[in-house]
Formats: C-alpha cells, sequence, structure tokens
C-alpha cells in the first residue's frame, strides 16, 4: 500500500474508535469499512516488467482511445475506473526533461474532452532516440494529481512516478517511431502491458526478471 493509503487508512481506523466510544460499536461500521477500502484502493502490488524497447502502459484501465495526432503521432487514452490500481509508473526509460501542471476542468474521465479540458500533470520523458509524453489527468471524482518524480530525473521502464487518486484517466503520446500494440477496448496493467514497440527493434519477450533468471539482464 502507498503512503497516501496509510493516511486514509489509519484516519478512519481512529474515527471509527472514536465513534465506537462516543456511541457504540454498530456506529463505527462505516468508518472501518471505508478504511479497508482505502487500504484496497491504494494497495501497490509488484508488476513483471517487459525488456525491450516498448513502451508500457503507466496506469491499470481501459483503453478508451487511441488517436492518431495532426503532429504525426499518437495519443493512447486509459481510464482508471475506482477499482484499479492507481499507482502509475513510467511508460518507457529515460530522463524526465519537463514536468507540467495545469489547472482545468473535473469533466468525467472517460470522455474524449478530459484530454484537453481537464486538470492534468504532463510529464515529459526523453529515451534513447524518441520522446514521450505521458499526461497524468483528474477526473469527476479524482481531483488530486501526485507525482513524485521531477524534471532532471532518470526513470527505468516500469519506475513507479505517481498516483491519481479516486478514478482518473492517463494519456500516452508517442511518435510515428513507435508501432502501437493495442486497441480501444483493452485492459491494461501498469508496468507489464505493452502499447507500443519500436519500428526495425527486435523485441524480447521475457520479463526484466525472466532475463535475470537466466543471466541476459544484469541486476541492478
Amino acid at each position: 500500500m502507498v503512503r497516501d493509503g496509510i493516511y486514509y487508512a489509519v484516519a478512519f481506523l481512529v474515527a471509527g474508535l472514536v465513534v465506537a466510544w462516543l456511541a457504540g460499536p454498530w456506529y463505527a461500521l462505516p468508518m472501518y469499512v471505508l478504511g479497508l477500502f482505502c487500504a484496497y484502493f491504494f494497495r501497490d502490488p509488484e508488476r513483471p516488467i517487459p525488456v525491450g524497447d516498448v513502451a508500457v502502459s503507466p496506469a491499470d484501465g481501459k483503453v478508451v482511445a487511441v488517436v492518431e495526432e495532426p503532429d504525426a503521432k499518437t495519443r493512447i487514452s486509459i481510464f482508471l475506473n475506482i477499482f484499479d490500481v492507481h499507482v502509475n509508473r513510467a511508460p518507457i526509460s529515460g530522463t524526465i526533461v519537463d514536468v507540467t501542471y495545469s489547472k482545468g476542468s473535473f469533466l468525467v474521465a472517460s470522455r474524449e474532452a478530459a484530454s484537453v479540458q481537464n486538470e492534468q500533470n504532463t510529464v515529459t520523458i526523453q529515451g534513447e532516440g524518441t520522446r514521450v509524453v505521458f499526461k497524468q489527468i483528474a477526473g469527476l471524482i479524482a481531483r488530486r494529481i501526485v507525482c513524485t518524480k521531477k524534471a532532471g530525473d532518470y526513470v527505468s521502464l516500469g519506475e513507479r512516478i505517481g498516483l491519481i487518486k479516486f478514478g482518473s484517466r492517463v494519456d500516452v503520446i508517442v511518435g510515428p517511431e513507435w508501432v502501437i500494440e493495442v486497441k480501444p477496448g483493452a485492459r491494461v496493467s501498469a508496468g507489464s502491458s505493452i502499447l507500443a514497440r519500436r519500428k526495425g527493434v527486435p523485441q524480447p519477450v521475457k520479463t526484466q526478471q525472466a532475463a535475470l533468471e537466466d543471466g541476459v539482464l544484469c541486476p541492478t
């Protein structure tokens, strides 16, 4: 469980104990249920990370759009419902060259207009021969975006990079050097589902863990 979840869970637990002391244990039950929900919502499971020149999903959720942009780039939009894991992960390895927060609306995150109009945090990652943009977008319920990285930080493929609380949307924007591997309707998992692969680059199918076990990849 991420640190933010511990705060929420403990707060509801303490509130439940106070209510139980003042009014009785049955009145405290909703507080305990909310505490358990927060512990579930802020879960942070380990994920098998692929190896190779690929871009992975930065979030759990459902692909709601794969759109060709006017500048020859492709935008992949992923909607996270309230029951998905909300920890965000780096879509590629590289150096973060820019982090920009933009105020905006709080439309339902599954709507196409949310990509432009909603409050969002835009993270630009410069990889080897490519640049990928990752947007954390707030939704109707999700109004708290957390990014744990800053410009100048190096991130590895699938590394934890932030969090959007209580339902949200993420956009990944890649250039023409990438071949898209997903379609609208696909379910994806943060850090492990491949969204795109580099053109003309052989792609190994092993995860980092499998490569370590076979001696193909050196541990870090």
